[in-house]
């Protein structure tokens, strides 16, 4: 975890590469936050997330008003931006 987490070039980021609006972005990455947030923690710490449930749980919401590949692509861009800073991992 080598930076802390700039939302707002996150957002940027995301924006940029999916031409999804900021304003949707955020809402995906809201509603992703609260999905994390009542996940089941490992004894580590890290959370073991199913991504189709994230993804039907994101789309489930009545604020978001995106498809499912966009919300997908949201998320995976997210995932890679995360990784790029250091702030994510996928377990093995």
């Amino acid at each position: 975890m080598s930076e802390k987490l700039n939302e707002q070039e996150l957002v940027q980021y995301i924006a940029d590469r999916s031409k999804a609006k900021p304003e949707a972005i955020r809402i995906v990455l809201k509603h992703e936050n609260a999905f994390i947030n009542n996940a089941h923690q490992g004894a580590k710490g890290e959370v073991d997330i199913d991504g189709d449930e994230l993804v039907d749980y994101v789309l489930s919401r009545p604020d978001v008003k995106l498809d499912e590949l966009m919300v997908e692509t949201i998320l995976e861009l997210e995932m890679d931006y995360l990784m790029e800073k250091g702030l994510a991992g996928y377990l093995d």
